[in-house]
């Protein structure tokens, strides 16, 4: 028989990503996939020997052990062996792990790359391989050697001086602390009331708004305005017109996309990357993982066609946009649609959004700037009292690129959509004028897509590890994501009509928030600790050096051993000095009032447990606090003093069935009933407080109809 023919080995990271090459390159290649990392350092060990210049002690997970006998199988059996992990320093390294396990032939393996899964792209890599590039890989290996570092030794610390199960970070902890000094501003800032006038002229029957060009600090300022404009007609003392050219901004980089996705879509960063992961594989967009805002010819030309055919010729114009991040990494292309002319990818509605989000962004690039008139109209009282009232209005003369992708407006004008012919010296006449009472606004919470934004500013971090660094945060307890429906407020409004002032009280909605991250208790007293033990780890300057220094090692530019040396030379110095006794830290509670029944205080505070609810106080030896566990919907910031009653009653007699009694209790896993030996969780219950014993009866029954079935 004659021997099969040896073919070329395609070994790629993801299972998804082999299976779309594969359909392109066909039976002259076998694709297998590594399924990520094949080796990493150890989970209950430290895996760095630090007295031998930081050596990595890697070692192969036991789930990873079959992919790697059936990668050696194929390694032996093909006639070459090309490594395509992604085109960053955690790809390379991935490619150097499989090197290093698989131990190939040198001559025949080398390392291809491609930012998108294309034919043209995948067969120009196979035409163009190279050597895996161990810059990237020694850039790689130091950032993980750091965050084990950091983690391995300051994490037993927090658990001894907090709480059990808190992690620290050399990114992580940053970005805590950007949200801990957030929270510090929002409770520091001093709000003041003012008084916001807007009024509604009219000119030959066109109604138009304009804006007094101060606030007001009084009512009385309000009503002596008002007295002082009664009986007066208004004059235009002055037109303004200038023609406003509006360019489009640059097609997605990592961080534009997430902060994009958050804010026109809703998806949070983490969910974005898998979103975009899946497009990338299945060949419809270039790599995600990106700094740059370039363009290749190629898709520019892709582009100029798709714009032309679907808006006409004065729609296209050519563009490069300068990469603005402060850390650019690898020589990627902007994220872009794979073909421009695909408007439709996937049949999953979230994949789709996100691919029309990126394929308009990227196209818009491409067009024409919009252009546009903007008109500013300055407006006095007749009678010369100098109260400046500005009138502002756009019209768009050409659309341009905005046919295709709108620009969030940042200002918050009264702007018309309308604005009637007005001449210098032209008489007016005013409507209505309205005074409202309104608060200063303070510093807003962090947003997913802003937080990204601010580390990226910052230059911490990089875009790749956004993502997981935000879901940490979340996860380790240290941040909560909550959204609130604002508090109804009484406010005051003035106005005159027909030269009659009135006055009246009007209910407003202040304060709403939309998934908003808030510290919890145990991020102030972490950050706190870390930022008086640990300041390297904490300063801002400080990590984002520790970027630069990781990329000058990607560059060949920095030893990365001496890199180590210097960072923990320092950071042992800081461990040494570290009071890191049993003696704990305690944890800031909140006073949510007094209980009715027992007239103690009732507090909501954060535990080695988690947040709790605390009935009586720490300091009274003979009359221990009673505790409860927050439902897994709650937290300190938006717990009543009625919800901690209910969780203080807890557990509570609901009735009676088969002569047992029926308990509501709260574990954790969440809420239950307990009848006898029986537990039935309590799904789907809106609130817990309101079951009846009809109902709870009917969870017991269908728990033992469940229990009898298994049987």
């Amino acid at each position: 028989m004659p021997t099969q023919e040896k073919r070329d080995l395609i070994i790629v990271e993801s299972p998804t990503k082999a299976k779309t090459i594969s359909k392109i390159v066909g039976e002259k290649y076998t694709v297998l996939s590594s399924q990520g990392h094949i080796r990493d350092l150890p989970e209950k060990s430290l895996g760095i020997d630090i007295e031998n210049d930081f050596k990595p002690e890697y070692i192969i997970e036991k789930e990873k052990i079959k992919i790697i006998n059936l990668l050696k199988k194929a390694v032996d059996n093909a006639e070459f062996i090309y490594l395509a992990s992604d085109d960053d320093r955690e790809g390379e390294a991935i490619s150097w792990h499989l090197k290093n396990v698989l131990n190939p032939e040198d001559q025949k393996t080398k390392r291809i790359v491609f930012h998108e899964i294309t034919e043209n792209a995948i067969k120009n890599a196979i035409q163009n391989p190279r050597d895996i590039n161990i810059n990237l890989v020694n850039s790689q290996q130091t950032r993980r050697i750091l965050d084990r570092l950091v983690g391995y030794k300051i994490s037993p610390i927090l658990w001894k001086k907090i709480k059990k199960g808190l992690s620290a970070g050399r990114v992580q902890s940053v970005a805590v602390k950007l949200i801990v000094e957030k929270e510090k501003e929002i409770k520091n800032f001093k709000h003041e009331t003012f008084y916001k006038i807007i009024c509604l002229f009219r000119y030959k029957n066109i109604e138009f708004k304009s804006e007094l060009k101060q606030d007001l600090k009084s009512k009385e300022e309000v009503i002596k305005l008002f007295e002082d404009i009664k009986n007066t007609n208004f004059i235009v003392t002055k037109i303004e017109k200038k023609e406003i050219i509006k360019e489009p901004v640059a097609p997605f980089t990592t961080s534009t996309l997430q902060q994009e996705a958050n804010n026109k879509l809703g998806y949070n960063v983490s969910y974005t990357m898998q979103l975009a992961q899946k497009l990338y594989e299945g060949g419809k967009i270039t790599y995600m993982r990106t700094d740059s805002t370039l363009l290749s010819e190629e898709a520019i030309k892709q582009a100029k066609t798709v714009i032309i055919n679907e808006f006409g010729e004065e729609y296209f114009k050519n563009r490069q946009f300068k990469t603005k991040a402060k850390l650019a990494q690898e020589a990627h292309e902007a994220i872009r649609p794979t073909k421009m002319s695909n408007k439709i990818v996937s049949e999953d509605a979230h994949e789709q959004k996100l691919y029309t989000l990126i394929r308009n962004r990227c196209l818009a690039s491409q067009m024409s700037d919009a252009i546009i008139d903007k008109t500013k109209i300055t407006i006095l009282p007749n009678n010369k009292k100098k109260y400046e009232f500005i009138t502002t209005g756009e019209t768009i003369k050409f659309d341009g690129f905005l046919k295709l992708y709108q620009i969030k407006k940042e200002d918050e004008e009264e702007e018309n959509d309308f604005l009637p012919d007005l001449k210098k010296d032209d008489i007016i006449e005013l409507k209505i004028i309205s005074g409202k009472e309104k608060t200063t606004r303070g510093p807003s919470r962090y947003t997913e897509a802003s937080l990204v934004k601010e580390l990226e500013e910052k230059g911490i971090g990089r875009p790749s590890t956004y993502a997981p660094i935000i879901t940490v945060i979340q996860n380790r307890g240290y941040v909560v994501k909550m959204s609130k429906t604002g508090e109804k407020k009484e406010i005051n409004v003035i106005t005159m009509q027909d030269n009659k002032i009135e006055e009246k009280k009007e209910t407003k909605t202040e304060n709403s928030e939309k998934d908003k991250l808030y510290p919890t208790d145990i991020a102030s007293v972490t950050n706190d600790f870390l930022e008086e033990s640990f300041k390297d780890i904490t300063n801002y300057d400080f990590t984002a050096n520790i970027e630069k220094e990781l990329d000058s090692i990607s560059e060949g530019n920095l030893d990365w051993i001496k890199m180590l040396h210097k960072f923990y030379d320092n950071f042992q110095v800081e461990l040494n000095k570290c009071d890191s006794s049993k003696k704990k830290i305690e944890v800031e509670k909140r006073l949510l009032g007094i209980d009715p029944k027992t007239k103690k205080n009732i507090y909501v505070r954060g535990s080695r447990y988690g947040q709790i609810v605390q009935l009586g106080e720490n300091e009274d030896p003979n009359d221990k606090p009673v505790y409860a566990n927050l439902l897994k919907h709650q937290n300190m910031y938006n717990l009543t003093l009625e919800d901690a009653i209910n969780l203080l009653s807890l557990p509570k007699l609901v009735g009676v069935y088969n002569n047992e009694q029926i308990f509501i209790h709260n574990g954790p896993y969440g809420p239950y009933l307990k009848c006898g030996k029986i537990n039935a969780p309590m799904f789907n219950i809106k609130n817990i407080f309101e079951v009846t014993e009809n109902e709870a009866i009917e969870i017991i029954k269908n728990k033992l109809n469940y229990i009898a079935k298994k049987k």
